[in-house]
């Protein structure tokens, strides 16, 4: 006998839902009473899935890959590029200014072709009326323009005629103002200065000397810080001489404007007023000068009934 056949049996392991004892019955109830097993769920459920064969994985499928984006052409990406519009305030002005400037064009365009088309079809009468009146239209602004150009001219003297005028009534004013007295005047002349120690010079002798010096073209005199003028007068209040109601005494200065060529001949001529003046034991000094100043003032008065003839 071999060894295996001496080794009593195993008994054999009682199965599930059988007791101890063997009696069916009891293992059916305790089958009942316990909760119904969830296969997979709890720790349970793991030896049972290791003591089942390891099942074969399913064949993973290749998923459908998506296809990359299209590549634009050209004339895709620059219809991207203007559409939608990008309008800014500037370009939308240009537009603007464009649209205006187009509009104009195409306004005198048609109103050109209008015309032409009208003298195309105009009888030749009325291309002679059309070109009369062009002519006529012409005529009248050409004599418009002259019209306008003499205008100018006349201004332009009357400006120029006025301005001169003006020059001249200031000039006249300085004039009649050195004669009268109240301006200063300056330019070349004589001094003449009369020394009298004894007192025998009397007014007629000044107004002699005056009137001499007038007459050999004097422009202004100026007798000890008196102005002479066309209406001065002398006196004899006494001691010295009175002009014009101011009270000198000597020596008497005489500063006057004038050539002196000819205005110390005038005085020195034989028995004139130096020679007088001498006579009376007074001395006289004259000397010439390239520069006199007088500046003695009067004032203006208004005359009480003389009115100039030009109102």
């Amino acid at each position: 006998m071999s060894e295996h056949d001496e080794k009593p049996a195993k008994p054999a392991d009682p199965v599930e839902g059988d007791t101890h004892d063997g009696s069916g019955e009891s293992g059916n109830r305790l089958r009942k009473e316990l909760p119904q097993e969830v296969p997979g769920a709890g720790p349970e459920a793991a030896p049972a899935a290791a003591r089942t064969p390891a099942e074969p994985e399913p064949e993973q499928v290749p998923q459908p890959q998506p296809d990359p984006e299209p590549r634009l052409t050209g004339r895709q990406r620059l219809a991207q590029g203007v559409w939608p519009p990008r309008v800014t305030r500037a370009q939308l002005i240009v537009a603007v200014l464009l649209f205006g400037l187009g509009f104009g064009l195409a306004v005198q365009v048609a109103s050109n072709s209008d015309s032409d088309s009208a003298l195309r079809g105009a009888r030749q009468e009325d291309l002679v009326r059309i070109l009369d009146e062009l002519d006529d239209r012409t005529q009248r602004l050409e004599d418009e323009k002259q019209g306008l150009e003499k205008q100018r001219d006349e201004l332009e003297n009357s400006s120029d005629q006025a301005e001169e005028a003006r020059k001249q009534t200031v000039e006249k004013e300085r004039q009649l103002g050195i004669l009268a007295g109240t301006v200063a005047a300056q330019g070349p002349g004589i001094t003449m200065t009369i020394q009298d120690t004894k007192g025998t010079v009397e007014a007629d002798m000044l107004l002699d000397a005056i009137q001499e010096l007038r007459a050999a073209g004097a422009e202004a005199i100026q007798v000890n810080g008196v102005r002479v003028v066309a209406g001065t007068y002398l006196t004899d209040p006494g001691k010295g001489v009175g002009v014009d109601g101011n009270k000198i005494n000597a020596p008497y200065r005489f500063k006057v404007i004038g050539k002196p060529q000819d205005l110390e001949p005038a005085l020195n001529i034989p028995g004139g007023v130096v020679q007088t003046l001498e006579k009376e034991r007074a001395t006289v000094t004259i000397e010439r000068s390239a520069d006199i100043v007088v500046d003695a003032l009067r004032a203006a008065k208004r005359p009480d009934y003389a009115r100039s003839s030009s109102q």
